[in-house]
């Protein structure tokens, strides 16, 4: 069995006995393989986001959260490549840096033919580098701004290079291919504003969470027909 293969059935022998949990020294024993390469192969998953965690005491091992793991997913390998195609899509945008997470984790998922196939396939898919405007990555904690729901103390630099420093309520995300913002309320204004993100030149996420706030279509003051509504079909 080779590592891929393994870490798919990993999954699926955590899953079986959930909530229960497997020891290091008996999954090795089921695959064969030492107890240093399950916990290196359990290390692997955790990083790449699959909900395994350690149970101490003499009974305990690994267990997997198993409401938050996804059964066998029926993608055809022409899926699972046309999905990769369009989070490659994702480079500089406040969602690029756990769209490599989601899709490890659609693959892992797949049928184990099925995902051999989709690697395959993507391995015979070439694309042209992009010679468009550079894409600029939008940092790590203005990208994590509306999960992370706090209020942000920002650095923000103007049109002149003038800089001032802003507290603000994150509210949303807009952009393009090249370019990103952040919608927020601005403390400062009193009012929605929208802050280039590539201007941010500090991020302090505060301890403090701001009273929820509507975001409405017309706060963003663009005409209509210039924007659109992400949608999850």
């Amino acid at each position: 069995m080779n590592r891929t293969d393994r870490l798919y059935a990993l999954v699926e022998e955590l899953r079986a006995v959930a909530p229960r949990a497997r020891s290091a020294r008996r999954l090795a024993e089921r695959f064969e393989v030492s107890v240093r390469t399950i916990e290196r192969d359990i290390s692997a998953l955790q990083q790449s986001g699959v909900p395994i965690y350690a149970e101490a005491g003499r009974t305990g091992g690994y267990c997997l959260d198993k409401a938050r793991t996804l059964p066998p997913v029926n993608l055809t390998p022409g899926e699972a490549v046309a999905l990769a195609l369009g989070l490659r899509r994702l480079g500089g945008t406040p969602f690029s840096s756990v769209a490599g997470s989601a899709l490890r984790k659609l693959v892992a998922a797949m049928q184990t033919d099925d995902a051999a196939a989709a690697h395959e396939l993507a391995e015979r898919v070439h694309l042209f580098a992009d010679e468009a405007e550079p894409v600029t990555a939008v940092p790590r904690l203005v990208a994590d701004a509306l999960s992370t729901r706090r209020v942000l103390r920002i650095a923000y630099a103007d049109r002149a290079g003038a800089v001032t420093t802003r507290e603000i309520e994150p509210l949303g995300y807009v952009g393009k291919a090249a370019q990103w913002y952040l919608i927020a309320w601005c403390r400062r204004r009193d009012a929605v504003r929208v802050f280039r993100t590539d201007r941010i030149t500090s991020v302090t996420v505060t301890a403090e969470t701001p009273a929820p706030r509507s975001l409405r279509r017309e706060d963003l003051d663009i005409p209509d027909g210039k924007i659109s509504r992400l949608v999850l079909a």
